[in-house]
């Protein structure tokens, strides 16, 4: 509960003592850069061999002759738009990104920049955590939107090339009882998780003590911490929306 009750007031100083729009508005555009264009290849490459390896494991379980052909991909697509797209990526972007926040915030921690910060009297945490949690509930759910699309194209791909499934049939069964609401619940879940993981880990790193090792176990705990948030919330939000 102290832990938890530090994380809460910390997210209360971002806001307090801000500087100016233009200055925030910089240094979110260069975050967005490093969160998001940099993330783009990892999250098409992932995604893509999910699709493929999903398409393929759900035809070999289809064994029934009585089973269509075209469920395959039509469990394939809930599956990508409901878990594979956001939850599992989000396992991903935080081993990635949140790792990244937690170190390059220990490593100013620790070699006293952040200090220097607020000896100039700018509010280090507001001026160095809100860029990064803005541009991750910029960029994370379009890097799901991604994720999403390259994970059905990979599927399409597979079960065509192995014949697994005709063209038609794999369109048809992405088509078959589409749920709208499943991609504004994909979305709502990405927000979320990009907050969590940007905040958390912002916060492991912002409070590191110590030298060097210190930073590396910062990182393990903001990853860590985040995987399990990420978790917790991914059951509250589908046991509330769904």
């Amino acid at each position: 509960m102290k832990g938890f009750g530090r994380y809460m007031i910390f997210l209360g100083s971002l806001f307090v003592r801000r500087e100016t729009f233009m200055t925030y508005y910089k240094l979110t555009l260069e975050e967005c850069i490093n969160i998001g264009v940099k993330s783009i290849l990892l999250f098409v490459l992932v995604s893509t061999f999910m699709g493929a390896v999903t398409t393929l494991q759900t035809g070999a379980n289809l064994v029934s002759p009585f089973v269509p052909r075209f469920i395959i991909s039509n469990v394939v697509r809930e599956m990508t738009i409901l878990e594979l797209a956001p939850t599992i990526m989000a396992i991903i972007y935080a081993g990635k990104v949140g790792s990244s926040m937690s170190g390059g915030l220990g490593t100013m921690r620790i070699t006293e920049q952040i200090d220097a910060l607020e000896v100039m009297g700018i509010n280090a945490a507001s001026y160095l955590v809100l860029p990064k949690i803005v541009a991750s509930l910029m960029m994370y759910p379009l890097l799901v939107i991604v994720s999403g699309i390259c994970a059905l194209i990979g599927g399409y791909l597979v079960g065509t090339l192995t014949e697994l499934l005709t063209p038609t049939e794999y369109v048809y069964g992405i088509r078959y009882a589409f749920n709208e609401f499943f991609i504004s619940f994909a979305l709502i879940k990405s927000f979320v998780f990009a907050f969590l993981i940007a905040s958390i880990s912002s916060f492991k790193g912002y409070y590191t003590h110590g030298g060097a090792l210190e930073v590396g176990i910062a990182s393990t705990q903001a990853v860590t911490a985040s995987i399990i948030a990420i978790l917790l919330a991914d059951y509250f939000l589908a046991y509330l929306l769904l």
